[in-house]
């Protein structure tokens, strides 16, 4: 059996894996630890379509964030900005979709609020930029098993009998985290009973930066644009019907897609696999434990109706690495007490602010009753009028505010 030490060792390496490897050790980081990464997975195979077929979007602070890191030049020719957004409440079939509310895409300081850019992408240049760092040891087709959890380190031990050590540990494994789960800490949440089905399609007609979410009673249809005349479909229905659809043929599967889609942008074709993800919701008590810190879905899962999910996770790295970075040049433990409660501190409120708006957001338009449709509509088209509280709403989507860490201001550390 041999035995490793490092500073940090990240558990995953989704793209919240990556992201947190990069901040922590990467060739823009100024006083790198000493990292290691370990997925059961491959990320390098993750960087196609086939493997992961969604699109994030990535907002104003988020992208400064991969500015800091050096990703952003890799990402810039695969990045479609939102130049507008228009939100619909309509039913499943209706002839016509009236814009009960629009944003423009320049809404923050006179940039683009978000960018459209597909996982692959992001799969294949976060990867590519950790492995230009020496500071990062990546594991990867190396499955964990066994965590502990001491007062002065952490240790994992893997299916190929090693043991690693750390002053830190650092779950980015997923919703079903096995780190959060060997710590013992616990999660609140419930299932929606809805489906997200996730594609790419082609369409004749140029979209220009347009983004679509259309509220029908089963849930959002988003259209967010990408690169030349694609969309990526972020196709919410309740859970049954979603099973019934997946399993169409293709004849039948683009009749389900036009019914919701329209023809307001020619005819539409998908482009590679379809996906299904169910949703719910989902808070760990604690984002910390003993020498464990958790990020992203092991922190917390939300409903995709804002697609805000990854940009939490990045905010969650970018205050975990100013934290880490802050002691670590101190020569302090970046894996103790002290440390940990700051980065809790700095990330629940904000996370359980982003939770309760999405849940409320998605129960109130999965509603079809019509009196709470008629106030809905109401309520959007007033809010449509008011420009400064539709800025506030898209200030508050990309996260910006008083005491941002270092990265999302573009600032390394």
């Amino acid at each position: 059996m041999t035995r490793q030490t490092h500073d940090v060792i990240i558990i995953g390496a989704g793209l919240n894996g990556l992201a947190c490897a990069a901040a922590l050790a990467g060739p823009q980081v100024r006083t790198p630890a000493n990292v290691c990464l370990i997925d059961a997975a491959d990320p390098a195979a993750l960087a196609n379509l086939e493997a992961d077929g969604r699109a994030s979007a990535i907002t104003a602070t988020s992208k400064r964030m991969f500015e800091a890191l050096g990703v952003w030049p890799q990402l810039a020719e695969h990045a479609q900005p939102m130049q507008k957004i228009a939100v619909t409440d309509s039913k499943l079939g209706d002839a016509a979709r009236p814009v009960l509310l629009q944003f423009a895409g320049q809404h923050i300081e006179g940039a683009i609020s978000a960018y459209m850019i597909e996982n692959r992408h992001l799969y294949a240049a976060l990867y590519d930029q950790i492995r230009q760092s020496s500071g990062i040891a990546v594991k990867t087709n190396t499955t964990i098993t066994q965590f502990d959890y001491g007062t002065a380190w952490a240790a994992v031990t893997t299916d190929t009998g090693e043991t690693l050590e750390a002053t830190l540990l650092v779950a980015a494994d997923g919703r079903n985290s096995p780190a959060r789960q060997a710590a013992g800490i616990k999660t609140t949440g419930w299932a929606y009973g809805q489906t997200a089905i996730v594609l790419t399609v082609e369409h004749e007609d140029a979209h220009n930066g347009l983004a679509e979410e259309h509220f029908l009673p089963a849930g959002p249809f988003a259209i967010l644009p990408l690169p030349g005349n694609r969309s990526s479909l972020v196709w919410t229905e309740r859970s049954g019907e979603a099973d019934r659809i997946m399993a169409l043929d293709g004849k039948g599967f683009q009749k389900e897609l036009e019914l919701r889609f329209g023809g307001h942008l020619g005819q539409v074709t998908p482009v590679g696999p379809r996906h299904a993800y169910p949703l719910g919701l989902q808070i760990s008590h604690d984002f910390v434990g003993d020498r464990l810190a958790l990020i992203g879905d092991a922190a917390h899962v939300v409903h995709p109706i804002a697609g805000l999910g990854f940009n939490l996770g990045l905010r969650d790295i970018a205050a975990l690495a100013e934290v880490i970075a802050d002691r670590f040049r101190l020569g302090l433990d970046v894996g103790d007490g002290a440390t940990l409660q700051q980065y809790q501190q700095w990330r629940r409120s904000d996370t359980i602010m982003v939770a309760v708006a999405t849940d409320f957001l998605n129960r109130l338009f999965a509603n079809d009753l019509e009196p709470v449709r008629l106030l809905r509509d109401a309520g959007l088209k007033a809010v449509d009028k008011l420009d400064a509280v539709k800025s506030s709403f898209m200030r508050e989507a990309a996260g910006l505010g008083s005491g941002l860490p270092k990265l999302l201001n573009g600032l390394p550390v």
